[in-house]
């Protein structure tokens, strides 16, 4: 009898296995390296996703744009031929043209009124408007404060930017503000940055220090100045569909596990802004950190006053004023 007991015991034991294993795979891609801010907030994620639900669900990680640029990413996600992505907001405005207002240049005093506004009510609000285009936004989280590096010159007044031929996000916003500085504006999905940096095809390109320290364009630019001009948040979103087939219990564990990946991204963008300057001084580049920023606010007057027309002053100063 022993043996049958045996094999009955192993076959259970097999049975049990095997139903474990039958666990749900989804995918989710950022444009930067796995060890970056990006990286740590998707697979804080997918280990939250997976503890969360017992194992039922695997979230695979994918790094470098190997599943394309966030365009292309976050197309994938409302067509429903991927699952998830995280992306800064860059290319969102394509799709859910309400959260164009978070990319006015100067909107945001610091990370602590920016992380304030997303978290609270505006922020909540914003997250809901995706729903109507194929879209769970799970949870916000964010990229920093955006800077210029270029391979031609200091800059250090709005003036030294004009004629700068530079890579910006596919970003209506980003592009009307940079043209204000009369910089050469050319849209360029991130993983064709570097090369083009390299290869002279343009002179710089703008982004918070974790992206510059993480896609090492060090090594493709000379010149960094601290304009923070632009306030960058990230976003994790579902494709609709997958999402409101889970259970309630489920979609819980998949904010909840968003809410601890941007944990995870934050204390990362910390760490970089902290100790970022240095690095890159060590590494070679020229870091322009005394700017007068009231100077870069005051150009862009012309196309501030276009950004109060589109959408509206009170709108603006209602996050301006947040507290």
């Amino acid at each position: 009898m022993q043996p049958t007991k045996l094999a009955l015991g192993l076959a259970l034991a097999l049975g049990l296995a095997g139903t474990a294993l039958a666990q749900t795979t989804m995918r989710i891609s950022i444009s930067t390296a796995q060890n970056s801010h990006q990286g740590v907030a998707i697979d804080t994620f997918a280990k939250e996703v997976e503890k969360r639900t017992g194992g039922r669900y695997k979230v695979q990680t994918f790094y470098n744009g190997a599943l394309g640029g966030e365009r292309e990413s976050i197309e994938a996600v409302q067509l429903g031929t991927q699952e998830l992505a995280f992306s800064s907001t860059g290319p969102v405005p394509n799709f859910v043209p309400e959260t164009k207002i978070l990319d006015v240049p100067f909107l945001f005093r610091d990370k602590a009124h920016a992380r304030a506004v997303l978290d609270g009510p505006i922020g909540q609000d914003l997250l809901a408007k995706f729903d109507a285009k194929g879209f769970k936004a799970l949870a916000w989280a964010e990229n920093g404060f955006r800077h210029m590096t270029n391979s031609k010159r200091d800059v250090k007044t709005p003036e030294d930017l004009k004629g700068l031929k530079m890579r910006t996000m596919e970003n209506p916003v980003h592009i009307a503000a940079y043209k204000g500085f009369g910089i050469i504006t050319t849209p360029m999905a991130f993983p064709e940055v570097f090369t083009a940096l390299q290869q002279g095809t343009v002179d710089g390109q703008e982004n918070p220090l974790p992206v510059i320290i993480s896609a090492k364009f060090d090594q493709v630019q000379k010149h960094l100045s601290l304009t923070g001009h632009v306030y960058s948040p990230c976003i994790f979103v579902m494709n609709k569909g997958v999402f409101d087939k889970l259970s309630a219990a489920d979609k819980q564990a998949f904010i909840d596990a968003a809410k601890e990946g941007t944990k995870a991204n934050r204390a990362r963008v910390d760490e970089d802004d902290a100790k970022g300057v240095a690095d890159l001084r060590a590494k070679g580049m020229t870091v322009i950190d005394d700017l007068d920023k009231s100077k870069f606010v005051a150009a862009l007057a012309p196309v501030n006053a276009q950004f109060e027309k589109e959408f509206g002053k009170a709108n603006l100063d209602k996050i301006r004023n947040y507290q």
